[in-house]
């Protein structure tokens, strides 16, 4: 019975999904709420477990430098231990309301129970070895660099990255907010209900919300799962991030425009797009998806959020839509483009760790593709924009500047923005870290075809 008690404990729990994260590529999220669901914690068991998984995953790289003095051979070490280690310096190191002994003899009664005594003594003797020693001095790391990636838990390629493009007080600023707790923002469907009467309703549901400053249309939920509000479920309001609320009106949607979204899944864009359409006026935004699911998922979206009668979905390749399409259909196109997701990084902290500057290189060609190919498709004096919720140079700048000298009849313009919290760039394009706002990593650039 005790050890069915372990078995089912929060840090057993955390790190069994920390051991399918990092040997097989699963993704956090999923492997968390699918283990949340199954075990049926209670409440507090929920919040510690979630708290686990992402700060483990988060701070990897500083848990390993901690750690790696008392680690003999390191590669010799099973993968669950390496994870049960990892999970244990975090509580020690990050965690104040758990007691030292606590996390201690949890680590070693789960290394009995999975394992046999000589782990758990190993267990307890390399705990115990942290415990003893000094916090680690990063300001002894020479290399900056290093520096940088060790306290915050990054590879030093993107350290490097960002350092080139924003200088290192800014890198600083930017990589510490990678570390600190995402929030949930949702986006008011202003076809169907004002934000001042949805607040009105969130707060009589129990849930605490305020308005965003990013977008007039977001709300920033301060309690509370708002994905299980009747709001919700009558598509009044849906979970989008800020930044992404900020492409829709970036394209000046008329309300008789024929859109192009050339990689809609799951359809947090094309609906909000949708909203601005009137379909009696013959309005109507066309979005494209390579995988069949991912298309289901776009016209649940629109039918939840009452759009679907000006959402057309194509299962399509966006770099195959000249076969179906003529020139110059649409008075408006998205192109929110495949990308490394690097903006993603505090809601999904694993892709730090799963992508390489060699992924850019593949990811720029398929970005560059599918402007390409849906750039005859726009009508003159039509715009396009072009997005990812990425942040690095690869995949946004250098993507315009190649379509740009290739394609002559299009020009960049300042990104519309009805906040005025914002400021773009000089360049006229829009870049946002996640420590300037709290939004996700994002960029948009809007361009004009000649007419």
């Amino acid at each position: 019975m005790e050890n069915n008690s372990i078995r089912k404990s929060s840090r057993y729990l955390a790190m069994t999904i920390l051991e399918k994260v990092n040997s097989k590529g699963a993704f956090s999220n999923i492997v968390l709420s699918q283990t949340m669901e199954k075990e049926n914690l209670s409440k507090e068991e929920s919040n510690l477990l979630t708290e686990i998984v992402y700060g483990v995953i988060q701070r990897k790289r500083t848990l390993d430098y901690i750690l790696d003095p008392y680690l003999n051979n390191k590669k010799k070490i099973q993968n669950w231990v390496l994870q049960l280690l990892r999970l244990s310096v975090y509580q020690l190191y990050y965690l104040e309301r758990v007691p030292d002994h606590a996390v201690l003899n949890e680590a070693v009664n789960i290394a009995k129970v999975r394992g046999h005594k000589g782990i758990a003594g190993l267990t307890n003797g390399v705990l115990r070895n942290v415990l003893r020693s000094e916090k680690p001095d990063y300001s002894k790391i020479k290399d900056p660099i290093v520096r940088l990636g060790t306290m915050y838990s990054l590879p030093d390629w993107i350290i490097d990255q960002s350092i080139k493009n924003i200088g290192i007080e800014e890198t600083e600023k930017y990589a510490q907010s990678l570390l600190e707790k995402s929030k949930v923002s949702l986006r008011v469907n202003a076809k169907q209900i004002t934000v001042e009467k949805a607040i009105e309703q969130l707060m009589d549901e129990g849930y605490s919300v305020e308005k965003s400053k990013v977008s007039p249309y977001g709300l920033i939920s301060k309690s509370g799962l708002p994905a299980r509000s009747s709001l919700f479920k009558t598509g009044m309001i849906t979970i989008q991030d800020e930044s992404s609320m900020l492409v829709a009106p970036a394209l000046k949607i008329k309300p008789g425009d024929k859109i192009l979204d050339a990689c809609a899944a799951p359809g947090g864009k094309t609906t909000h797009m949708a909203t601005y359409l009137d379909q009696s006026q013959g309005g109507e935004v066309l979005a494209l998806d390579l995988h069949a699911h991912k298309i289901k998922l776009i016209e649940q979206n629109a039918k939840r959020q009452h759009v679907e009668g000006v959402v057309k979905t194509q299962n399509i390749d966006a770099r195959k839509i000249k076969e179906l399409v003529s020139d110059e259909t649409f008075d408006k196109i998205l192109v929110d483009a495949p990308c490394s997701g690097l903006g993603l990084m505090k809601r999904k902290p694993e892709i730090r760790y799963s992508k390489t500057p060699e992924d850019l290189i593949s990811l720029k060609k398929i970005q560059l593709d599918i402007l390409v190919n849906v750039a005859s498709l726009l009508k003159k004096g039509g715009r396009l924009v072009y997005s990812t919720c990425t942040i690095t140079h690869e995949e946004n700048e250098e993507v315009i500047q190649t379509f740009l000298s290739n394609h002559p009849e299009y020009t960049i313009e300042p990104v519309y923005l009805e906040s005025n919290n914002i400021d773009l760039d000089e360049d006229d394009m829009l870049r946002l870290y996640p420590h300037q706002y709290g939004t996700d990593g994002f960029f948009i650039c809007s361009l004009t075809k000649a007419k």
